[in-house]
């Protein structure tokens, strides 16, 4: 399997592939083919370590805003999600009742300072995140409510 470690563990870069020893021998050489790897990359591996060593324990308050949201998402007209289906700090929701296309939702909310992302032809992608606290969960939820009621 493999994870990053930047976006919820909040280092700068990096993903790990992990496996035993067998299985990460052909990976190493993927790697190499195609590119991967990096010299000097300490500092780096530090940052890593430390996501890893005092933000994983954090994650849940990632996922509980990001259900948040979903629950909040749910509630406003044109717009489909089930927030029990929500189990980790991504949100897609399906915006076809809008009759908004995802280019124009995107460029609106952007305007209001909220950055969502497309995630399919008629769904759009918000993610929260190490720095996303909960009065921004709040103030995504009064834009997401000006923008879509």
């Amino acid at each position: 399997g493999s994870f990053c470690l930047s976006k919820g563990l909040g280092a700068p870069v990096g993903s790990l592939i992990c496996a035993d020893a067998r299985g990460i021998t052909p990976l190493r050489r993927l790697r190499k083919m195609f590119g991967g790897g990096m010299r000097q990359a300490g500092i780096l591996a530090a940052a890593g370590l430390y996501a890893l060593r005092y933000n994983v324990t954090r994650l849940s308050e990632d996922h509980a805003r990001a259900k948040r949201l979903a629950t909040m998402l749910a509630e406003l007209p044109g717009v489909r999600v089930d927030p029990k289906l929500v189990e980790t700090n991504i949100v897609v929701f399906d915006i076809t009742e809008t009759r908004r296309t995802t280019e124009e939702l995107i460029a609106t909310l952007k305007g209001q300072g909220l950055l969502v992302v497309p995630f399919g032809p008629m769904s759009l992608r918000a993610v929260t995140h190490l720095d996303v606290s909960d009065d921004q969960i709040d103030e995504a939820c009064g834009i997401f409510k000006r923008v879509f009621v």
